[in-house]
């Protein structure tokens, strides 16, 4: 596998419910069966899950070793199950509400 080809997936829950119903998990299982449907290939060391994170959060472990891996050109395309999986929408707070 090339760098080119390297593939990584995401995926976080903020709350010891949505971790004790195993959302992480069906999560982590629906994204392998993409991988794998489009044809790659997910080495082991590839899998960053956050549990018990929220999406407001920016600093938390597995994001920042999906950064790292990325910075250091070890991942080329990543999988989340949803864009809210890693980052909440920032709204400054002198925004009026809508």
């Amino acid at each position: 596998m090339t760098a080119r080809d390297s593939v990584a997936l995401y995926a976080r829950v903020s709350s010891e419910s949505q971790a004790r119903d195993n959302t992480i998990a069906s999560q982590v299982a629906a994204l392998r069966e993409r991988i794998a449907a489009d044809g790659f290939q997910l080495e082991p060391d590839h899998n960053y899950v956050d549990e018990g994170y929220s999406g407001a959060i920016l600093f938390r472990p597995a994001l920042e070793r999906l950064r790292d891996a990325i910075a250091g050109g070890q991942v080329e395309r990543i999988y989340v199950h949803a864009p809210d999986r890693l980052a909440r929408p920032l709204r400054p707070s002198s925004a009026p509400d809508r």
